[in-house]
C-alpha cells in the first residue's frame, strides 16, 4: 500500500486507492515558520522543569502547573471546549530534565495511530482510522506553515473560489480580554491533518497544546470512541458542535455569498456551508 509521509512519521500514513495520489505538497510532521518569517514555531522560550521523575505532574512539575497537562487530559478536553474559557494545555519541553518517556509528552511525539488518506466521492480527499481510537485519545496535529495575520489574509484573498482552502485560524480568548491568534496553512507544507474534512457533528476536537513556546501545536483528540474504518473530521468553525440555530441565523448570508463552499458532511445538524473566517476576507482599511 502506498505511503504518504515518505517515512517522516513514526507510523506510516496509508494512501487509497492504489494508483491515485493527492496534488503534490511537502510533507512535514510538525509546523514550520511561514514564508513571511513572522513566527517561528520551533523557537524555545519556555524554561524547562528540573524534574527527574518519569511521570511529571502538578504540583511538583511547573510545566502542567501553567495550565493542564496533555497526559491523561484527553477525556476532559471535549468538555473544556464547551466552556467559555478553558485552561491552556502545556507539555514538558526540550529544556526539561525529564526524559522522553515522561507522561507529559504526548502531542510532541507525533502520529502514533494507523491512519489512511483516501479518495472521497464528494469531498475530495479525507482521512479514516485504520484502528479503533478511544475517546480522549490523541490523533494527530494539524501542521503547516505558521503565518502572521497579514500573510494569512493575503493568501486566502489570492485564492480562487474553486481552490480548496486549508488555512485555519484559531483564536484563544483570554480572561483579560486579549485574543491570541494562530494561523496555520498546510497548503504547501503540511501533514496528514490537512486532509481532515469538516463535519457539523465531528468525532475530533482541536485543542491548542504548547510545548516550547506560546506558539501552539493544533492537536486533534477523539471526541468520542472511533471505530476502525470511520472517517475522521473536526469542526472548522472551532465549535464542538454547529448548533442548528447558528446555521439558520447565517443561512441567508451564506447563500448570497459566492465564496461559500457547500458542506457535504451529511449530518442531521449540517449547516449547508463550510465555516469561514470573515476577517481574512476584509480589506486592510476595514479590518479592526
Amino acid at each position: 500500500m502506498a505511503e504518504l509521509s515518505g517515512g517522516s512519521e513514526a507510523v506510516p500514513v496509508a494512501l487509497w486507492p492504489p494508483g491515485e495520489a493527492p496534488p503534490a505538497f511537502q510533507y512535514s510532521p510538525d509546523s514550520v515558520a511561514g514564508a513571511d518569517g513572522e513566527i517561528d514555531p520551533t523557537e524555545v522560550t519556555f524554561p524547562g522543569c528540573a524534574c527527574r521523575s518519569r511521570s511529571c505532574a502538578a504540583p511538583e512539575c511547573p510545566c502542567p502547573c501553567r495550565g493542564h497537562s496533555s497526559s491523561g487530559a484527553g477525556l476532559g478536553l471535549a468538555e473544556q471546549q464547551e466552556q467559555p474559557f478553558s485552561s491552556p494545555v502545556f507539555e514538558c519541553n526540550s529544556l526539561c530534565c525529564c526524559g522522553e518517556g515522561c507522561q507529559n509528552r504526548l502531542v510532541q511525539r507525533g502520529l502514533q495511530l494507523r491512519l489512511q488518506v483516501f479518495r472521497s466521492p464528494r469531498k475530495g480527499w479525507g482521512v479514516r482510522a485504520l484502528e479503533p481510537i478511544p475517546r480522549g485519545g490523541f490523533v494527530c496535529e494539524y501542521a503547516g506553515e505558521v503565518l502572521g495575520f497579514a500573510e494569512a489574509r493575503r493568501r486566502i484573498q489570492a485564492q480562487s473560489p474553486q481552490e480548496p482552502n486549508y488555512i485555519i485560524a484559531v483564536r484563544e480568548h483570554l480572561f483579560d480580554g486579549r485574543v491570541m491568534e494562530t494561523f496555520v496553512d498546510p497548503t504547501r507544507i503540511g501533514n496528514v491533518g490537512r486532509f481532515l474534512n469538516h463535519s457539523c457533528e465531528p468525532n475530533l476536537v482541536m485543542v491548542p497544546v504548547r510545548v516550547d513556546s506560546m506558539v501552539p501545536k493544533l492537536a486533534l483528540f477523539a471526541a468520542t470512541d472511533i471505530s476502525a474504518g470511520e472517517e475522521l473530521s473536526f469542526d472548522y468553525s472551532g465549535r464542538f458542535h454547529n448548533g442548528p440555530g447558528a446555521s439558520r441565523e447565517h443561512k441567508a448570508l451564506e447563500e448570497e455569498n459566492s465564496l461559500r463552499k457547500p458542506c457535504y458532511c451529511g449530518s442531521q445538524k449540517c449547516a449547508s456551508f463550510l465555516p469561514w473566517d470573515t476577517s481574512l476576507f476584509s480589506t486592510p482599511a476595514s479590518s479592526p
